[in-house]
């Protein structure tokens, strides 16, 4: 299995989300994967433009990283989805990143990929984080196995994952392997992909003759 995790830190791998996102992989490789990180530094992906060209073009006219990580999270078998805890919201250097993920949404393109969630924070609230990372991968295609997240104090930089959160995701990043390896399917994810499938297939219908890249993408799949 091959997975690529996508951390919007400016701390990076070293930071406390890229501990605990640490703690996943090493699981993960326990079972055989292959892991590759991204980290998000807030200058290698630029705000989404609202130009369209994505929907019609099928790729986004930036001079960015963003196209090199879109074709890598597409290579992928697993993605992972890993921020702190910015005021009550996933990092903006992630919230960037995943704005410009509109025709993937649209096509679903991650369809049949596995993934989690990592959130830290310093005081709290990272469950609506985790449901909104969820969100993103369900309407995305991906089928989320589960997350982890963590209340970590203070941002000082000797903060260690405590040995329950470290267990944690150490299982999460073995259950993610097999899951994938057994294609694992949960009825609610799938029930919520299938109405998003219909949504989507519905509005680009619409938006045919705006937006020839998506509704040429699905009618390949009729």
């Amino acid at each position: 299995m091959k997975i690529v995790s996508i951390i919007g830190s400016p701390h990076g791998e070293k930071g406390n989300t890229g501990k605990l996102l640490g703690e996943v992989l090493k699981g993960a490789e326990r079972e055989g994967a292959a892991c590759e990180t991204i980290v998000l530094r807030g200058n290698s992906v630029k705000p989404c433009m609202g130009c369209d060209q994505c929907h019609k073009k099928g790729h986004c006219p930036q001079k960015d990283e963003f196209e090199s990580i879109k074709e890598k999270m597409l290579a992928a078998d697993g993605v992972i989805l890993a921020t702190p805890n910015y005021i009550f919201q996933v990092s903006g250097q992630l919230k960037v990143f995943l704005d410009r993920c509109s025709s993937l949404i649209h096509c679903m393109a991650l369809e049949g990929k596995y993934g989690a969630c990592v959130v830290t924070s310093g005081g709290g609230d990272e469950l609506p984080i985790v449901q909104y990372l969820y969100h993103f991968l369900i309407v995305s295609g991906v089928t989320p196995i589960d997350a982890v997240w963590a209340t970590m104090g203070t941002s000082e930089p000797d903060t260690q994952v405590s040995e329950e959160n470290r267990k944690q995701a150490y299982s999460l990043g073995r259950t993610l392997v097999k899951a994938w390896e057994e294609k694992r399917s949960f009825s609610m994810v799938e029930k919520m992909q299938k109405e998003h499938r219909k949504r989507m297939q519905e509005l680009i219908n619409w938006h045919q003759e705006e937006w020839p890249y998506e509704y040429a993408f699905w009618k390949e799949r009729e």
